[in-house]
């Protein structure tokens, strides 16, 4: 397929490079984040209490993996001047969106303490965590994820990859969303159920 079908097919529309970069620092701040807590994490298990139980959740992992894939893949359209309004105002927005997600994640992963991992499983000394961001969204990682997709969209202009992409990190989202949930009923039972009748999962009060 040559480049001119691909670019018809992706559609993507005129982007300026500010927003590229801020999307590449974005994304270094953000594993450095995630690298630092599993470090952080690893480093702390031994001396504690292994998981007691584990569900994979790595399918929904894979889901969300390919909606990120699908929004950034096709050709860029940088065509923007980097100076411009319009290219200034999506650096600016993709940087709010990305602080936005690393934000989320850093604060919620200084409330999980040890409980954080990537797949769901709950440990043996496992608390069910309540303040921070889980006092105001049951899963603030995956609203910030969803931010850092949104991100993903603006600065490389793929709008109709956002369309495709979008629903397979949803499923993917549920399905972990779905497991880590179970564990936690079974885990603290009434405890939990109290807790998510007072907390909506992504949204404050709505949903």
């Amino acid at each position: 397929m040559g480049e001119s079908a691909l670019t018809g097919i992706v559609g993507p529309v005129p982007v300026g490079t500010p927003g590229l970069a801020a999307l590449l620092v974005g994304l270094l701040l953000f594993v450095g984040a995630v690298a630092f807590v599993q470090w952080r994490v690893h480093r702390a298990g031994g001396s504690r209490a292994a998981a007691s139980a584990h569900v994979p959740s790595r399918r929904g992992m894979l889901l969300q993996a390919i909606g990120f894939v699908l929004v950034a893949l096709g050709p860029v359209k940088p065509t923007l001047q980097a100076g411009s309004a319009a290219s200034l105002g999506q650096a600016v927005a993709v940087a709010i969106l990305m602080g936005f997600c690393i934000g989320l994640f850093a604060t919620a992963a200084f409330a999980l303490q040890n409980n954080w991992s990537f797949a769901a499983r709950t440990r043996g000394d496992h608390d069910l965590v309540t303040w921070g961001p889980f006092a105001t969204i049951r899963h603030p990682i995956y609203a910030g994820l969803f931010a850092a997709l949104l991100a993903f969209a603006i600065a490389f202009g793929h709008w109709r990859g956002f369309l495709v992409g979008f629903p397979f990190f949803c499923y993917g989202t549920w399905l972990r969303v779905s497991a880590e949930e179970r564990l936690l009923r079974e885990r603290f039972g009434h405890g939990y159920e109290r807790y998510a009748a007072r907390v909506k999962r992504f949204i404050p009060k709505l949903f």
